[in-house]
């Protein structure tokens, strides 16, 4: 008995253990951000609203934000579901390697994808030089405008669309189909009246997605944005905290739950749309049989393969061809190609050297850290289900839910000053960007992980229960093994996303704690386009080998874990 009380009482600290980590990386930091704005007396502080809405930049760049928002959502939902649509309901050839093809824009970092497109089309682009196509020195890059911003936000979302819907599309009764089929009616008569809409939800579920991350967008509005001064409101935070400093932290809270309350209304636009007309089937069956193209099956694939090579080919040999070149605008030939730009990354540069070694650590730390957080908690939402373990999901959802900016203030301002009672000073070192992607990055561990464990026969882990095993050692013994493989996936995602990260880590780096992505925006924005994209290669390797090496352990993966995997 005395072992049994022993026992609970670890099982009882555990739990709290859980969810006081859930609470310091997802609540605190919210609430320390509620709390700038708001004055002793729990009334709106007069000074922040007041400095914050009645300058004209803050509106110009919330005009610009929900321009560049909807116009990015909408590029990215119409080219995202005519994807889905084609590679779930036809007979294409190579879908599990064109899908993966497609899906790598949305693991590789939106700075890294605006250095890739500037450098394909600019005036000094070797790519337009080599074939006589280049524009003349001087001339003004067209992306450097709403529409460029647009239009690349369309092509980094819609691999995040084309997930969601497709993963709607697997689960259409195939009975329905078939039915209309046999009646008479065409595929295109099916697709329109049957198929997309019941599809309708994960179209709108996808729209919310996709218009909270255009919204919380910095890289590419940063890239494109900035010389033609068009302002968002994540690069206008970015340059207030650049000129003003801790002095207008308040300002910039103000701007920040802007950008909240924007992200949040799209959300709940989602909600209430989807609410509006009851979707729901009466089964479930196989998935619809894919739909035969005949004779217009390869022109379907040969119009498949030039859009990889538009959104993905091409940008990334225009990067490439820049990576090679031995200084800005000169053109490239066999006798001028050089690798000295990746040497001076790697070796010369003292900065890219550090930012190396600095994301390297930073992403390993994130990913280790929410493995092994994801997976108590995980079990806690997914076998110990109760009214408080749903809340543990929803916080630990909100750092990844709203736009990376809000996250990156609410640090600011909580580690400012030293903590109270240690008296640890995390303001201005690395350990506050660690912070933010250990808040912003553990959904990416969980999911896999709640994936995993729904996917688990509980058997053995109730067996181990009723013999007399406490919670830790259930974990660490009989759910951990089982459901490593997903966790793992997960920490793999984590490492990818954070590698080259730049929308938390450009308002929280200080001298010595420079990242990947931020050295890649400062050579840009100081002319050092070589330079940037030597490092751009370098993470775009990295991420697509991880791909790789991950795919060849898919076979022991639930479904779903891999977003690339067909």
């Amino acid at each position: 008995m005395i072992f049994r009380k022993s026992d609970q009482s670890r099982d009882t600290a555990l739990i709290f253990l859980v969810a006081a980590v859930v609470f310091t990386l997802s609540l605190w930091p919210m609430l320390r951000l509620a709390s700038e704005i708001i004055a002793p007396n729990g009334q709106l502080s007069d000074s922040a609203l007041r400095s914050a809405l009645s300058s004209t930049s803050t509106w110009v760049a919330t005009r610009n934000s929900l321009i560049t928002g909807f116009g990015g959502t909408l590029a990215a939902v119409i080219l995202g579901s005519a994807v889905a649509l084609l590679v779930s309901l036809t007979n294409i050839r190579g879908r599990g390697v064109f899908v993966l093809m497609f899906v790598v824009p949305l693991l590789i970092a939106p700075q890294v994808t605006a250095l890739a497109w500037l450098q394909l089309f600019g005036p000094a682009s070797p790519f337009l030089k080599m074939i006589g196509m280049a524009p003349e020195l001087g001339s003004r890059n067209p992306l450097y405008s709403t529409t460029g911003i647009i239009a690349l936000l369309g092509i980094q979302y819609a691999p995040l669309v084309f997930l969601i819907v497709r993963a709607g599309l697997r689960k259409l009764p195939r009975e329905l189909v078939e039915a209309a089929l046999s009646s008479g009616a065409s595929k295109w008569q099916v697709t329109r009246t049957i198929i997309v809409p019941l599809m309708t939800p994960s179209v709108i579920g996808a729209s919310a997605l996709a218009f909270v991350s255009c919204v919380g967008n910095f890289g590419i509005p940063a890239f494109l944005g900035i010389p033609a001064n068009v302002l968002v409101l994540p690069t206008l935070i970015y340059q207030k905290l650049a000129g003003g400093g801790p002095s207008v932290l308040s300002e910039i809270a103000v701007l920040s739950l802007l950008i909240g309350v924007i992200a949040m209304a799209g959300i709940l636009c989602q909600d209430y749309m989807a609410r509006r007309r009851d979707y729901r089937i009466a089964s479930t069956s196989l998935p619809a049989a894919p739909f035969e193209l005949g004779s217009w099956r390869l022109t379907v694939e040969i119009a498949c393969w030039l859009l990889i090579a538009v959104v993905l080919v091409l940008p990334m040999f225009g990067l490439l061809l820049t990576a090679l070149v031995p200084a800005f605008g000169i053109p490239l030939s066999w006798h001028t190609a050089t690798l000295d730009n990746l040497k001076f990354v790697l070796l010369d540069h003292a900065g890219a050297r550090r930012a190396l070694v600095n994301s390297f650590t930073l992403s390993l730390a994130a990913a280790g850290f929410a493995v092994l957080v994801a997976v108590p908690l995980g079990y806690l939402i997914t076998w110990r289900s109760r009214w408080w373990t749903r809340l543990l999901n929803l916080a630990a959802e909100l750092p990844y839910a709203l736009p990376g900016v809000v996250l990156s203030i609410a640090a600011l301002l909580m580690f400012l000053k030293p903590l109270p009672v240690v008296g640890l000073h995390l303001y201005n070192t690395i350990w506050i960007i660690l912070y933010a992607y250990l808040a912003r990055f553990l959904v990416l561990a969980l999911r896999p992980t709640i994936t995993g464990l729904h996917q688990i026969d509980r058997a053995l882990e109730e067996a181990a229960q009723v013999a007399g095993a406490g919670l830790l050692t259930r974990l660490r013994t009989i759910v951990f093994p089982l459901v490593a493989p997903a966790t793992l996936a997960g920490g793999v995602l984590i490492f990818m996303t954070a590698f080259s990260e730049l929308t938390v880590s450009a308002l929280l780096w200080s001298s010595g704690s420079e990242t990947l992505g931020v050295v890649i925006f400062s050579f840009e924005q100081g002319g050092d386009s070589p330079y940037a994209a030597a490092i751009s290669v370098l993470v775009v390797l990295i991420t697509f080998l991880l791909m790789l090496v991950t795919n060849m352990f898919a076979r022991y993966l639930p479904d779903g874990v891999l977003p690339w995997r067909d």
